[in-house]
């Protein structure tokens, strides 16, 4: 009775863990390195940033992967060796089965929001934006609606304004 009651006492000390779970593309996730990467993702090409940045030093792209069996297209940036931030580009057709797997992966999202934008005597467009959230890490899906590819951007504290900030 006592190692039941120590096995359950040490699985809820490890819920809030298991709830930061964190954010992943195929198993790669923030924090990993160019070999985890390299691994997951074999023909990914990894190269120096070609801007000076504090968000990242190092890019490596693929062209051509399959993410919940969706097609699609990632770059991820890493500074000393370490993922800071990905981007997933899919077509905008898939939007639904991303969400469906986004939904599965990362829980309920923080935000979700579906607003037209366009200025005034314009064709207006659909914006659907839906983020996620985790301690400092956090996962942002865009899509146009009318466009034919989104993104998901996935990153680490403040690396959206950093990563194109003039220096």
């Amino acid at each position: 009775m006592r190692r039941a009651a120590a096995f359950f006492l040490a699985l809820a000390s490890a819920a809030p863990a298991l709830a930061l779970a964190a954010y992943d593309a195929n198993g790669v996730a923030l924090g990993g390195n160019e070999n985890d990467i390299k691994k997951r993702f074999p023909s990914a090409y990894c190269k120096p940033l070609e801007w000076k940045s504090r968000a990242a030093d190092r890019r490596c792209d693929d062209a051509k992967i399959s993410l919940g069996g969706i097609p699609a297209r990632v770059t991820f940036y890493l500074r000393k060796d370490a993922i800071q931030a990905f981007d997933v580009r899919f077509e905008t057709k898939e939007l639904d089965r991303m969400m469906s797997l986004l939904r599965a992966r990362y829980g309920a999202p923080a935000s979700e929001v579906k607003e037209p934008i366009g200025k005034s005597g314009e064709p207006v467009r659909d914006l659907y934006n839906v983020r996620w959230e985790k301690g400092g890490d956090h996962a942002v899906l865009t899509a146009q609606l009318d466009k034919p590819r989104a993104s998901l951007l996935v990153s680490r504290g403040n690396f959206d304004e950093e990563i194109y900030r003039v220096r």
